[in-house]
C-alpha cells in the first residue's frame, strides 16, 4: 500500500502532526508526507491512501486571506498563495481509485463549530473519493502548540487509516 500525506501549515503544528500520521501509515504503508506547496497537481495511479490536512482557520479550510492574517501573526509566508483548499479544487472531478482522509488542526476551544478537516472530506466527495472518518487535533491558542498527546494520537489513527478500520 502506498499513502500520500498533504498538509499545510502556517505555524509548523500540522506539518508536525502529518508526520506522527506518517509514522503510523508506515508500518503497513510506504508513505510520503509533503507540504502542499510542493504537491504535484494530481494524485499519482499508484497511491492507495490520500491524507490531506491543514489549520482551520475561521472554521474551514483557510483561504489567502487567513494564511495572509496568520503570517502577519508570524507563521509562515510560504504557504499563502497555496493552501488545501485550492489544491484540492484543482483536482480532476470523477472517480478516484484512492482512499481520502483529512485532519486538521484547530484551537483547543469547545463547542467550535467547523473544521477544515470536514470542509475537504466534502471536496474530496464531490471529486468522487472513497471517505474515511476525517479528525481533528488540538492546538493550545492559534499558533500552538499541540495539546499534549496530540502527537500520539496521531500516530493512532495512522495506524488505523492504515488497517481501513476508519472507512466507510
Amino acid at each position: 500500500m502506498r499513502s500520500l500525506v498533504i498538509y499545510e501549515t502556517m505555524f509548523g503544528n500540522t506539518r508536525a502532526i502529518a508526520e506522527a500520521i506518517g509514522e503510523g501509515l508506515a508500518n503497513g504503508s510506504t508513505v510520503d508526507v509533503i507540504d502542499v506547496a510542493d504537491a504535484a497537481p494530481v494524485v499519482p495511479d499508484d497511491v492507495d491512501l490520500l491524507v490531506v490536512g491543514g489549520p482551520t482557520h475561521t472554521f474551514s479550510m483557510s483561504r489567502a486571506a487567513s494564511r495572509r492574517e496568520a503570517a502577519g501573526r508570524g507563521g509562515s509566508e510560504r504557504d499563502v498563495p497555496l493552501g488545501i483548499r485550492e489544491w484540492l479544487e484543482a483536482l480532476p472531478h470523477g472517480e478516484h481509485p484512492q482512499v481520502f482522509a483529512a485532519f486538521d488542526t484547530r484551537v483547543d476551544f469547545p463547542l467550535l463549530p467547523g473544521a477544515a478537516s470536514r470542509s475537504a472530506t466534502k471536496v474530496a466527495r464531490r471529486l468522487g473519493f472513497t471517505i474515511a472518518d476525517p479528525e481533528s487535533f488540538l492546538v493550545e491558542g492559534y499558533e500552538g502548540p499541540l495539546v499534549e498527546g496530540e502527537r500520539d494520537r496521531a500516530r493512532t489513527w495512522g495506524r488505523a487509516l492504515a488497517s481501513g478500520r476508519t472507512v466507510h
